[in-house]
């Protein structure tokens, strides 16, 4: 099953940890601030079974919850 994703860019404050634990997944624009690897325009995006646990963890470590996860 796979989950939703979203990003708030506004809330990102450039630390750098979603990359970290989710490469495959997210990105960040010139000034650092999150997007997505695959769809850098968009700010949800479904994400696949493989590349969940790495974006839990990403939404876990993300201390301004910039990344929210819906089932």
């Amino acid at each position: 099953m796979s989950r939703l994703c979203k990003i708030v860019p506004e809330r990102c404050i450039a630390c750098g940890l979603c990359a970290l634990y989710a490469p495959e997944i997210f990105d960040y624009d010139d000034n650092g601030i999150v997007l997505f690897a695959q769809e850098p325009e968009a700010n949800q995006q479904f994400i696949p079974a493989k590349d969940q646990e790495a974006v839990i963890e990403a939404y876990k470590q993300c201390p301004v919850r910039a990344i929210l996860l819906e089932k």
